[in-house]
């Protein structure tokens, strides 16, 4: 152990200087959501909480594929940095912004015209649905706020400036608190909202928080020499086909993973608002250790990314099990905690002892699953630094659309094992993923050492 430790030690500080600001800004995101959860589940009711978790699993799809879209700057931002290729940085900020806007206004018709049509037809419950559509309709709107906050965002932390956006975000989430309690509960003269209250907050709180990020980067010193070409005239196809190259399949990474929390959270409100609300709960905990796991991920590819552009190969397979290792000892400590804390967590969002008794139970396989998380989001991370994003997709597709979510609706729905059978199903694609992808990670690296030998 002591060997193993000395052996990536330079690595663990490298790795942990980059993640910690990357962990709490990643958490930011599912900080909003925890939040609006909360907020509704204490002064809105069981109804409502329900609502808030059907349009999450709807909404966090598109979400996904426009942030993973904007991940795809970030791995080209550290190779070209690695090279010391600084005019290219600016350029591709010019592409990675326009092509964002463009996504975001494109995902905000996609949940407009397309989802709202169709959500009557989920077998939700008539309440649910006429609360679910205006939170929606706010969140949608959102979404084109939170692309150009992460544009500027995912640009800086590929050069390494990772604690701006952390900031950004703690701030941000503390003012989406407070809008949101006065909105939902309706304070100094303001009606009451309901779920409508947190969907206006959380517009508010992105547009806020992409117009402060932008102002940042455009006009800190620390960028200057990488954005003298950034500019209107640089807009052009095949830097925005570049990006698009390494950000829709990252996009559809995430969404193949996110789509089956989703799909589960819709098999599950099939069988009662009860247990959705309960799924809600445990989904809300489980994504936040996942999105901490995640930024985890994001500094893992920023290294990954430097390490590859300079060709130094042996670094970066130090360096991104030196990644395995933190989420590793990271997740199982979020999965002491649920296990000894599941009677407590559930009280943080709601009073309903039967949400409660139900998310008691989810909380502990949350817990089981907790390794698996960290591991394939770390190996999805470390892949996406070294330009390896096609068979990483089609890892993710079949470890949760072919295994996890059909196990789920088996042992949930025709075995009669409700919410826990539907949950067993995700432990069982989150396993394969980890090992699938930490399988291609060995494949690749070792590969790499061998040109290197050989030559």
């Amino acid at each position: 152990m002591k060997a193993t430790y000395l052996k990536y030690q330079p690595y663990y500080k490298d790795s942990l200087k980059l993640a910690i600001p990357v962990v709490i800004s990643q958490l930011g995101h599912t900080l909003v959501q925890m939040s609006d959860t909360v907020i509704v589940g204490h002064f809105a009711g069981t109804t409502s909480l329900a609502a808030v978790s059907l349009v999450t699993s709807i909404f966090i799809v598109p979400m996904v594929i426009g942030m993973g879209i904007s991940y795809g700057i970030t791995p080209l931002i550290a190779q070209h940095n690695g090279r010391k290729n600084y005019a290219e940085c600016g350029k591709l900020l010019s592409n990675s912004l326009f092509l964002n806007i463009i996504t975001g206004i494109g995902l905000f018709c996609l949940i407009y015209f397309g989802v709202i049509l169709v959500i009557d037809k989920l077998h939700q419950a008539p309440a649910v649905v006429a609360q679910a559509k205006p939170f929606l309709f706010l969140l949608s709107i959102s979404i084109i706020p939170l692309l150009v906050f992460n544009t500027f965002k995912q640009f800086a932390e590929g050069l390494g400036f990772t604690k701006q956006a952390m900031q950004i975000t703690i701030w941000g989430n503390v003012l989406n608190i407070i809008i949101g309690v006065i909105l939902v509960k309706g304070m100094f003269g303001i009606p009451p909202m309901g779920v409508r209250g947190v969907g206006y907050s959380t517009l508010i709180d992105r547009i806020l928080m992409a117009t402060v990020m932008a102002i940042y980067v455009l006009r800190s010193k620390d960028f200057k020499k990488y954005l003298a070409d950034f500019a209107l005239k640089n807009i052009d196809r095949l830097r925005g086909l570049q990006i698009l190259k390494i950000g829709a399949p990252v996009a559809m990474q995430y969404t193949f993973e996110v789509s089956a929390f989703g799909g589960a959270a819709i098999i599950i409100g099939s069988i009662g608002a009860v247990e959705q609300a309960a799924h809600q709960v445990a989904i809300s905990l489980a994504a936040m250790t996942y999105m901490m796991a995640s930024g985890i991920s994001s500094a893992a590819a920023i290294r990954s990314g430097n390490y590859f552009g300079s060709g130094d190969h042996p670094k970066l397979r130090l360096s991104a099990i030196s990644n395995y290792h933190i989420v590793f000892v990271f997740m199982s400590c979020t999965a002491i905690v649920f296990t000894l804390c599941n009677h407590l967590l559930p009280w943080i969002y709601t009073s309903d002892r039967q949400v409660i008794a139900i998310a008691e139970q989810l909380l502990i396989v949350a817990a089981f699953f907790q390794l698996f998380d960290g591991t394939q989001v770390v190996g999805l991370g470390v892949l996406r630094g070294m330009g390896d994003v096609n068979v990483p997709t089609l890892i993710t597709f079949i470890s949760y659309w072919i295994i996890g979510l059909p196990i789920g609706y088996l042992l949930g729905i025709h075995f009669n094992m409700a919410a826990m059978g539907v949950w067993y199903g995700l432990v069982c694609g989150l396993m394969s993923a980890s090992i699938m992808l930490f399988w291609r990670f060995q494949i690749i690296s070792k590969r790499h050492q061998v040109i290197i030998l050989s030559n």
